[in-house]
């Protein structure tokens, strides 16, 4: 047994460990066979389907002394979602592979499942599926499926010369709390938590495409790295404005004074927020604030004009 009397995975087994996650919970409206077969089946109202994958390794994307197994849950989901989002897509359904040493507990494993169910219920989505199996350390895999509902897609070419620049939701915020979480500094709690369960504005990303984006991708390498996709993807040059970066400069400063570092530097280079960020014709809808223009020229990405000397964002394999 685990500590505290519970069994672990390999006392329950695999199909007992599935039967647990999947008891009681409800599917939503379009998915006609969920879990308990050899796969599931899910109605594509569009004709069309949006997929997306991302994989989280423990070690690598998440930490087990930082988060809960919920936290680890909701941010799988979340990333996963914000993709489907930023293509001007609604998230229907999930599918889950999940690998985990033979010792661990069922009930971390089932805490995990409710952090998932928690961030799927909150835009309507289900998880209709997915895998268990022995690992070293945990890795989360997850599949997400979106619906257009008839749209053209947004894709991150399509910007164009004399637009501007847009983002709904918060920057900087998870590469606060990373600092924060990786230098032993306490206090800041709310940074802290939204570097371990991300915020993307659910919902967003319909509402960009429904005004007319001609391009958006998700906040989840960096801005200016996201953005240098959108850049190189239409052949177009960004210019960000440091002023009306703000807000979000001013929501990380006493936390980047405490880690000894330039606030706008987390602004600009932190990623795992999954805001969204697009390019619009004129007007944005509510929700969003512009941050910049799109400008002819080579592509790039600058800031009041310059380039960034700094980090741009993410690499996956440094």
């Amino acid at each position: 047994m685990a500590d505290g009397g519970e069994p672990t995975l390999r006392q329950l087994g695999e199909f007992p460990m599935i039967d647990r996650l999947v008891a009681s919970r409800r599917q939503p409206v379009g998915v006609s066979v969920g879990p308990g077969d050899d796969a599931a089946v899910v109605a594509t109202p569009d004709g069309r389907v949006v997929v997306t994958t991302d994989m989280l390794v423990e070690g690598r994307h998440f930490r087990l002394d930082w988060s809960t197994p919920h936290d680890v849950g909701r941010k799988a989901i979340a990333q996963n979602a914000a993709d489907i989002e930023s293509m001007g897509a609604r998230c229907t359904a999930l599918v889950v592979a999940f690998g985990a040493p033979p010792d661990t507990a069922v009930a971390r494993v089932q805490e995990l499942a409710d952090g998932m169910w928690q961030e799927v219920t909150g835009f309507g989505a289900g998880i209709v599926g997915g895998d268990l199996v022995a690992s070293p350390q945990w890795v989360v895999s997850v599949t997400a499926l979106g619906d257009l509902d008839g749209r053209a897609p947004v894709l991150r070419a399509g910007a164009r010369a004399g637009s501007v620049v847009a983002v709904a939701g918060d920057l900087g915020r998870s590469a606060a709390g990373h600092l924060l979480w990786h230098k032993g500094i306490e206090g800041f709690d709310a940074l802290r938590q939204r570097h371990l369960v991300p915020r993307p504005p659910y919902g967003q990303g319909l509402v960009a495409a429904q005004a007319g984006a001609q391009a958006m991708t998700d906040v989840s390498d960096g801005l200016l790295a996201d953005l240098g996709h959108i850049a190189e993807g239409s052949g177009v040059a960004i210019d960000l404005a440091a002023d009306a970066l703000e807000p979000d400069v001013a929501a990380v400063t006493a936390a980047a004074t405490a880690a000894g570092t330039e606030p706008l530097s987390l602004v600009l280079s932190g990623g795992e927020d999954h805001a969204l960020v697009a390019c619009f014709p004129d007007d944005v809808p509510s929700g969003w604030r512009v941050i910049g223009s799109v400008v002819g020229g080579a592509p790039a990405v600058r800031v009041d004009g310059r380039a960034w000397a700094g980090s741009a964002g993410w690499q996956s394999f440094d």
